[in-house]
């Protein structure tokens, strides 16, 4: 169930890379809403600007036109260090390779955004404890990344974009490079976090079987952006 007034909004947005004759349009006007509870697929083909788009939604990408709104708040209209502290608190990211530092522990990573924020370390240490047991790691604390398998890894990844408490959850393909079992495992753990925290999540997948067990399924063709009309009862 979705909060009536949409997180995010995106509006007018457009991508172009290259000048005058010679500019390619990534995007082409791109405006959706997405609420809090939702969790929403976003498909296409290979280069066809999912991975731009879910950038520029995260404020790591500046459009060349239109502009994200999060809480109502303009993602583009914030200074560069204030932009910073808006994604540590209020955004999490997931990629396809989990982008843990490997010289440090799971706990480690996990902590890594808070002791970014300012938190003190106890605090810290705390809050990755908890989100770690929550995501079934409770005995891989003190592991170093090259010590976990492919589908613990990402659980750490989530644990760490989840670890601040945002509002936004942002995955660019997170089961991509874990074998079918794994990944249905990681996705349902997605699933179950964003029903408990009320997250806003678009997830990049070329997985048909996951998206189908979204609420909303975003197509990106050409740099316009569609959306499957939602059936009533379809996923009762």
């Amino acid at each position: 169930m979705s909060d009536a007034t949409p997180l995010l909004e995106a509006r007018g947005i457009c991508k172009y890379f290259g000048p005058g004759s010679q500019r390619l349009e990534v995007l082409k006007g791109v405006e959706f809403t997405l609420h809090r509870g939702e969790m929403a697929a976003l498909l296409g083909v290979s280069g066809s600007g999912k991975s731009t788009l879910l950038q520029i939604m995260g404020g790591l990408d500046r459009p060349s036109a239109g502009t994200i709104y999060m809480d109502g708040a303009d993602l583009y209209a914030l200074s560069a260090e204030r932009a910073a502290e808006f994604r540590n608190r209020h955004i999490g990211f997931v990629y396809q390779s989990h982008r843990l530092l490997p010289e440090f522990s799971a706990l480690e990573n996990v902590m890594m955004p808070l002791l970014i924020g300012r938190q003190s370390a106890q605090r810290a240490t705390e809050a990755a404890t908890r989100l770690l047991e929550e995501v079934g790691l409770a005995h891989r604390l003190h592991h170093r990344p090259g010590q976990l398998s492919g589908g613990e890894q990402q659980r750490v990844a989530i644990a760490r974009a989840l670890v601040t408490g945002p509002a936004l959850l942002l995955a660019d393909e997170p089961t991509g490079n874990l074998d079918r079992k794994t990944a249905l495992e990681v996705f349902a753990l997605l699933r179950r976090l964003n029903a408990k925290r009320g997250l806003a999540c678009l997830m990049v997948t070329h997985n048909p079987e996951l998206a189908v067990d979204l609420d909303r399924r975003l197509h990106l063709v050409e740099g316009v952006l569609t959306e499957e009309p939602t059936i009533v009862g379809e996923r009762a």
